[in-house]
């Protein structure tokens, strides 16, 4: 069985736009042996969107998730100090 990894949380402030963001993602494993991608997002204070994508592999699914990261780190998110 494939192990969880520890989840990734990203935040997007500027004040000046009065934009607040979170992402998180995490790869867990699936009761049928699969591995999935949870993403959650919005504006930090609210629950936010869910979105799970499932896939054969873990390997596929962190993968999946380094892309995504990769992404979200362009596009000016950052991980939490104390996380670093």
């Amino acid at each position: 069985m494939t192990q969880a990894t520890h989840p990734i949380l990203l935040f997007h402030v500027d004040p000046a736009r009065n934009m607040a963001r979170f992402y998180l993602l995490a790869v867990e494993p699936t009761l049928f042996g699969g591995s999935s991608l949870t993403r959650c997002w919005g504006r930090m204070g609210t629950k936010g969107q869910v979105k799970i994508d499932l896939f054969d592999t873990a390997v596929e699914a962190r993968q999946a998730s380094r892309k995504l990261l990769h992404g979200k780190l362009k596009r000016g998110y950052r991980r939490n100090e104390e996380d670093s």
